[in-house]
């Protein structure tokens, strides 16, 4: 009976200690058994199915679980705490064959409390085992079994479970768990490899199904343990090992950058459970070295800066004749478009139908490359010197028709919200150009897009059909002053004739009915001139301008002479002890050489190219962080332009479009009194027109356009006005959502993180817009 005992403790079903439980015939051995054997016996049975059990699952998980992570734990259990059970049990064997007086009693009895006594503190261990085979066995709701990173984080918290036993058992399971998962770690950020087809469907980081995106990271096949940050660095890591390994043709291979085998080390170095702050650290340490050691050189920090400024100068308008010139090219397609839709009346074979009307994606071609003949016919009168940025934009800018909504990837926004995404998707600024959706894109050089990535481009088009459809309504109004006829009539010479007195009679019945007409127009130019103004000079180039400096170091440089300038300044202040005069002059003169570079002129795209090269190594933003930055910059430039806030967008675009019908009516009224002024001065008629009828239906829409222009007017100043004291929206125009997102768990260094600059609020606007109304 002892031998079955020790037998089914080792892991051996036995049927016969299963019996003598269950039988309780009178004339059977197992009746004369008392309360208490019973129970010793029943212990022995629980423990030996749990062994037989934990034996059977743990190799069927072995054998066919598709996570290497699991498959790490069924190991373990077995090679571990399986085993050392059974070096237990042949222990305990070993005793009672020498006799071990703490097992064998006199006269060779050998009592089944003793025995059993030795396996106690198995029992609690072996049903905790138990629950985790249950537990990575177990399907979710969708029918998956368990991944890596859960059962990972479900044994961590194992460790705080209290018992003793239960937390040695938890440390050994975690500490396989988190090697297997550091393997496949190790494969990606040293190789760029993901991990094989079997066992590798719980990694954190898949191939994209997308065109736009190689690789993917998933945040929920991440152990808690990884900060979204660190993620999103070792993402950048091995995307960047393959990137090299495809286009890089003096480096062979992505695992040339130095000191590989300390980096291993240093994986390897890593004490089970990792520490969070640990694994951040050597992270970040890998990927500032690849950056110092490759990536300077396939991407350098000029070429960074090149393609920066081409974004400020063209899609954020930083050379307002661009504008200019494809809304000019645009409108006259547009034009020319509706000539064509003229003709359709008068088309007796039918080949103008709808084609004539519909905007194609060559026209929208065609328009941007005239606007590319005009800027560089202009840049030509300007100056003798070639425009390397210009001829690069000619490369590399698109102007293409806009088929589908622009995917914003949300979780690479992390100054987004979801909502917000979802209102720059839908936003409808795009379609004022062309009266067809469309959009300027960027192919992107080799290599930037480390840096770049397609829902910055996807934000960068939402920003410059937002600014130029201002751009455009704002040059449109002005356009109308052109037409000199509705504006002024030049009075007739010294004793001019009875026509000439009507002429000027026809003249200033016109001016009287167009003087309203006139006040609204000034109006909307004087708004969109002041919200221009205050998009580009406040927001747009204040941005700018902290951003560039932060890229370049400058912003760094700068803080250094600000704390030399404040130390030189206490130290004036504590000598200069003659005489208050004497001690604020000296003070006044340190503040002003403190405050000096900071108020230095900006410098060229050359220049600033030039300082970006010249830029001391270690003073360097690694790629991350330069991505870093430049999403929290263009979340914040989105939040400050007011795209994420319905309330004002939605009127605001509602006033451009009434902008538009006040210049189509005005023009057409032009047109009705060009006509007027034929028929009856020199006797040319259309029949087939009925100019006073046109002219009091055009009137009469025109009054009812320009009250809806000076309603949206108003209707977009209360906007400003409601969002200047919501303290949410003030928190978000800030950016300190977008910094905080970067900060919590960001890989920089505090002094690398870019915070972006501080310009003046919407209360500067509203004082304009409220002086000049």
């Amino acid at each position: 009976m002892l031998h079955e005992i020790l037998l089914s403790l080792s892991g051996h079903p036995s049927p016969l200690l299963t019996a003598e439980l269950s039988n309780t015939d009178s004339s059977s051995s197992s009746a004369a058994l008392s309360p208490s054997e019973r129970q010793l016996l029943a212990s022995a049975a629980h423990l030996s199915d749990l062994h037989v059990k934990l034996i059977k699952h743990a190799a069927r998980i072995t054998a066919s679980h598709p996570s290497t992570v699991c498959r790490a734990i069924a190991t373990a259990i077995q090679s571990v705490h399986l085993a050392a059970l059974r070096r237990k049990v042949l222990e305990v064997e070993a005793g009672i064959l020498r006799h071990d007086p703490d097992l064998v009693g006199a006269y060779g009895i050998v009592p089944l409390t003793a025995v059993m006594g030795e396996f106690q503190q198995w029992t609690r261990r072996l049903e905790w085992l138990w629950e985790v085979v249950q537990f990575v066995e177990a399907k979710d709701a969708d029918g998956r079994l368990c991944w890596g990173a859960r059962a990972i984080d479900r044994l961590r918290a194992e460790l705080q479970s209290g018992y003793r036993d239960v937390e040695e058992a938890a440390q050994t399971l975690v500490a396989a768990a988190e090697t297997a998962w550091l393997r496949q770690v190790s494969a990606w950020i040293f190789y760029g490899r993901l991990p094989s087809a079997t066992g590798g469907e719980d990694f954190f980081i898949r191939a994209a199904e997308s065109p736009d995106e190689d690789y993917v990271s998933v945040p929920g096949l991440l152990p808690a343990f990884v900060t979204p940050a660190t993620a999103r660095s070792m993402l950048f890591i091995g995307r960047s090992l393959n990137q090299i390994r495809a286009r890089s043709t003096t480096l062979s291979t992505a695992s040339d950058f130095n000191n590989t085998a300390s980096k291993l080390q240093a994986i390897a170095d890593l004490k089970s459970p990792l520490n969070s702050a640990s694994f951040t650290g050597t992270i970040r340490d890998i990927r500032q070295s690849l950056s110092q050691d490759i990536l300077e050189q396939i991407l350098p920090l000029s070429e960074v800066m090149s393609t920066m400024q081409l974004l400020r100068e063209f899609f954020l308008l930083g050379r307002g004749e661009f504008a200019m010139a494809i809304t000019q090219e645009a409108d006259e397609r547009i034009r020319g478009r509706w000539r064509r839709a003229g003709n359709l009346v008068s088309d007796k074979e039918g080949g103008g139908s709808v084609q004539n009307v519909t905007v194609r994606s060559g026209e929208v071609s065609a328009a941007l490359a005239r606007a590319w003949a005009s800027l560089s016919s202009f840049e030509q009168r300007q100056s003798d010197d070639s425009d390397a940025l210009l001829d690069r934009a000619r490369d590399l800018l698109r102007l293409q028709l806009v088929k589908s909504k622009p995917d914003i990837a949300a979780h690479a926004r992390p100054g987004l919200s979801e909502a917000a995404v979802a209102l720059l998707a839908d936003a409808p600024f795009n379609a004022l150009l062309f009266s067809v959706p469309v959009t300027l894109a960027m192919q992107l050089p080799p290599a930037v897009d480390m840096v770049l990535s397609p829902s910055d481009m996807q934000l960068y088009g939402c920003i410059n059909s937002y600014l130029v459809s201002l751009r455009r309504a704002h040059i449109r109004l002005t356009d109308l002053w052109k037409l000199t006829s509705l504006r002024r009539h030049y009075p007739g010479p010294r004793g001019a004739t009875e026509y000439a007195r009507e002429l000027r009679q026809r003249w200033s019945a016109r001016s009287q009915v167009l003087r309203g007409t006139w006040t609204t127009a000034s109006a909307a130019i004087f708004f969109l001139g002041e919200t221009e103004a205050y998009f580009q000079t406040e927001v747009v180039a204040g941005l700018w301008r902290g951003f560039r400096a932060w890229l370049t170091g400058e912003a760094q440089q700068q803080d250094a002479h600000d704390v030399v300038g404040a130390v030189a300044t206490a130290d004036e202040m504590d000598i200069s002890d003659d005489g208050a005069d004497d001690g604020e002059a000296k003070d006044d003169g340190a503040f002003q050489r403190a405050r000096a570079p900071a108020t230095r002129p900006t410098t060229s795209s050359s220049s600033a190219a030039a300082a970006a090269a010249g830029a001391p190594r270690k003073d360097r933003h690694d790629q991350q962080t330069l991505a870093s930055g430049h999403a929290v910059y263009l979340d914040t430039l989105v939040h400050r332009l007011l795209l994420t806030q319905d309330a004002y967008t939605r009127p605001l675009y509602a006033l451009l479009v009434h902008i538009d019908h006040l210049v189509t009516h005005i023009q057409r009224l032009h047109g009705i009194f060009t006509s007027v002024d034929l028929e009856t001065d020199a006797g040319v008629v259309d029949a087939f027109a009925d100019l006073a009828a046109e002219e009091a239906q055009v009137l009469q829409r025109l009054r009812g356009v320009e009250r809806s222009v000076r309603d949206a007017i108003d209707d977009v100043v209360a906007a400003l006005e409601r969002l200047s004291v919501d303290e949410a929206f003030l928190q978000v125009w800030e950016g300190e959502g977008a910094v905080a997102a970067q900060m919590e768990e960001d890989l920089a260094p505090p002094g690398e993180v870019y915070r972006p600059a501080r310009v003046g609020g919407l209360n500067r606007l509203l004082v304009q817009l409220k002086f000049g109304t």
